[in-house]
């Protein structure tokens, strides 16, 4: 990609992908005839495992900070890249809050083997397509349990998806389970809000621009001119 391509990307697209998964992130369509919506901001939790996955992306080489932000750049592409890694954040805090339930043990557990697999990454230090394949498979495994399990346990009309988790959960009593209900189209935007998380990781630039460097090394042995044989 040539320089304008990246310096566009940098400044307008990713911090524009990142900004809108953050905004997703917290949307919520609360069930009813009236279409009610909230912004839920993360919590704590959630931005402390946003830092620690980004300490992975840097381990991982998936997040290069001196692609970024550093001495060869100019001010001005070091102020964007700033803003890239500053929206990353806010948008890996809300991805992450927005697949917890939303109340009750469930949302406990979530966090617990939240910061166990996030750990585990980080310790396993994993290059950067590993690391995007673990993303995929943890916030695909995440968005599945919130609005495709749990939101059939709780709803009221039922279906064959409840049939099934009743079936697995038979003899396990579902009243200490407690979580709010959204309308469905909030797990529609969920799906979109991760597929556009991991673009914006995909685009992220991989490694700091390098100069060659041409040394000139002096000859060994330097021509001499022919001298005249000797008769």
């Amino acid at each position: 990609m040539n320089g304008r391509g990246t310096a566009a990307r940098e400044a307008f697209v990713l911090p524009l992908i990142f900004l809108t998964v953050a905004l997703l992130g917290g949307f919520r369509i609360l069930p009813g005839d009236a279409g009610a919506m909230r912004f839920v901001p993360p919590p704590l939790i959630g931005l402390v495992l946003a830092v620690i996955l980004m300490g992975a992306m840097v381990r991982a080489r998936l997040l290069v900070p001196d692609a970024l932000v550093g001495a060869p750049r100019s001010g001005l592409a070091s102020v964007s890249g700033g803003l890239v890694i500053l929206t990353l954040l806010a948008a890996t805090a809300q991805v992450l809050s927005g697949l917890s339930p939303e109340a009750g043990l469930t949302r406990l557990a979530y966090y617990f083997v939240l910061v166990v697999l996030v750990w585990n990454t980080l310790a396993a230090a994993p290059d950067r397509p590993r690391l995007l394949h673990s993303l995929f498979v943890i916030l695909g495994a995440a968005l599945v349990f919130k609005h495709v399990i749990l939101a059939a346990l709780f709803d009221a009309e039922g279906g064959m998806v409840k049939r099934m988790v009743l079936a697995v959960l038979e003899g396990v009593s579902t009243g200490s389970v407690e979580t709010e209900r959204l309308h469905e189209a909030t797990g529609y935007v969920a799906f979109g809000n991760v597929l556009l998380y991991l673009l914006g990781l995909a685009l992220l630039p991989t490694a700091t621009p390098t100069v060659a460097m041409v040394m000139a090394r002096p000859v060994d042995e330097e021509l001499e001119p022919a001298r005249p044989s000797m008769p």
